[in-house]
């Protein structure tokens, strides 16, 4: 399981509008990566918009904020349509970063087992490198104690 101060596995994936992100041409910047379940259900909005809201915020201590799910990125851009978002959505549809990054996870819902993202937020420095996980992440107050460990970097 990965933790500080591990260094954080590359990746490439898609974006929202169309280009790609890759871990290797953020280095120099920290970054912020909250992997969450699936666009558009209560919990997801609720983070996507905290950080789309402290987004200038994250910038100003030099940190870039990405969000990961296994949606398409047709799906992710209707939900930043919806919802006004302003934070970068990336597409892991074939599930190889929830899988190097241990977010991907059997979960139990009501009784029932089901393989899925479990909410997770991953600090890495300017260097690559883990600064700090938050797992099993529960959304009320999540996204400003990030932006305070993200500042004090």
């Amino acid at each position: 399981m990965l933790d500080s101060p591990d260094q954080a596995p590359h990746f490439t994936l898609p974006r929202d509008g169309g280009s790609d992100i890759s871990l290797a041409d953020l280095k120099g910047k920290a970054v912020v990566l909250f992997f969450y379940p699936r666009d558009d259900t209560p919990g997801c909005t609720k983070e996507s918009i905290g950080f789309s809201t402290h987004l200038q915020a994250f910038a100003d201590a030099n940190t870039l904020v990405f969000g990961i799910s296994k949606d398409p990125l047709s799906k992710h851009e209707k939900f930043i349509a919806k919802h006004d978002l302003t934070t970068p959505l990336l597409s892991d549809a074939d599930g190889t970063t929830c899988e190097d990054y241990g977010v991907w996870k059997e979960k139990n819902l009501y009784g029932k087992k089901h393989w899925g993202i479990e909410r997770s937020t991953f600090l890495i420095d300017a260097s690559g490198q883990i600064a700090r996980v938050w797992r099993k992440v529960k959304v009320a107050d999540h996204v400003e104690e990030v932006l305070e460990v993200a500042q004090a970097l």
